[in-house]
């Protein structure tokens, strides 16, 4: 099948097929005499593997990795499982600062209307925020 044909079918941009090309993740494919690239089978499952692993939220340079451990005849279940264990302590992470941001827009939301006018085109609650230190900026950024 075509480029378009196989974009059709995945639900995919042909430009995203042929950025997986470029990058390794997807092979070269054969082309006809007129020079359209040709897909088999093997494309679509391999296509279909990597929106599947990028749903899960893995990088493609970590598809790349497990693509690489596959395609060697490894099975990549041990990486992918440590990748996804990144994900969720990434994800705790995020929602845990997430949290706290929240926290902190709650608290200034409830003291908005005591704070003083701090002149025209300006916002008072913004220059709360810059003369206060927040508890989510004196956090360790990693």
């Amino acid at each position: 099948m075509r480029i378009g044909e196989l974009a059709a079918q995945l639900g995919l941009n042909t430009k995203t097929i042929r950025y997986y090309e470029d990058i390794g993740l997807l092979p070269a494919p054969e082309r006809t005499a007129a020079g359209y690239r040709v897909y088999g089978d093997d494309d679509v499952e391999r296509l279909t593997f990597i929106k599947s692993a990028q749903r899960l939220g893995i990088a493609l340079d970590e598809v790349r990795e497990i693509l690489a451990l596959r395609d060697g005849g490894e099975p990549p279940c041990a990486y992918v499982r440590n990748v996804l264990r990144c994900q969720v302590a990434d994800i705790d992470k995020r929602m845990a600062e997430l949290r706290a941001l929240r926290e902190e827009l709650v608290a200034l939301d409830r003291i908005a209307d005591e704070l003083p006018d701090t002149g025209a085109g300006r916002c008072r609650l913004i220059d709360h925020v810059r003369r206060e230190p927040s508890p989510t900026s004196q956090q360790p950024v990693s």
